[in-house]
C-alpha cells in the first residue's frame, strides 16, 4: 500500500495517466481536434474562476489570469480555423488569400503576439514582482 501511495504522490504520474487515457480515447474514438477544443475550453473555464475567485479574495483583478484566458482561447479559435483550412483545396495562391479561414489565422496570429506582449508587461510591471523582493 505504501508503493501505491508513494506513485500517485507525485502528481507528474497522475497527469501522465490521464493524459495516455485521454489519447487512447480521443484515437479510438477518431476525435482528436474535439477533445483538444473541449479541453481549452475546459482551461477557459478554470482560468476565469480562477480569476475570480482571486478577485474575491485580495479585492483587486489580476489581469494576467484574464490575458492568460484570452491566450487560450484565442488558441482554440486558431485551432479551429486551421481544421477549417485543412478541409479547403488549395489550387492556387488566389485560393489561398481568397478564403476566409485564412485571413482569421492571420488575425488570430495577430491577437496572439499582441496577447503575448500583454503577458509580458503584464509580469514586468506586475506589483507582486515588487512585494516578493522585500
Amino acid at each position: 500500500m505504501r508503493k501505491f501511495r508513494a506513485f500517485f504522490y507525485n502528481k507528474f504520474y497522475i497527469e501522465l495517466i490521464l493524459a495516455s487515457v485521454l489519447f487512447v480515447i480521443a484515437i479510438g474514438t477518431n476525435s482528436m481536434i474535439n477533445i483538444i477544443i473541449y479541453l481549452l475550453y475546459f482551461i477557459i473555464m478554470l482560468e476565469i474562476v480562477r480569476a475570480v475567485m482571486s478577485f474575491l479574495r485580495e479585492k483587486r483583478v489580476q489581469i494576467r489570469i484574464l490575458i492568460d484566458a484570452f491566450i487560450i482561447l484565442t488558441l482554440r479559435e486558431l485551432i479551429v480555423n486551421v481544421v477549417k483550412i485543412n478541409e479547403i483545396k488549395i489550387d492556387s495562391i488566389e485560393t489561398l488569400f481568397g478564403s476566409t479561414p485564412n485571413y482569421h489565422i492571420l488575425i488570430f496570429s495577430g491577437v496572439l503576439l499582441f496577447l503575448f506582449l500583454l503577458r509580458w508587461l503584464a509580469f514586468v510591471t506586475s506589483p507582486d514582482k515588487y512585494n516578493t523582493k522585500n
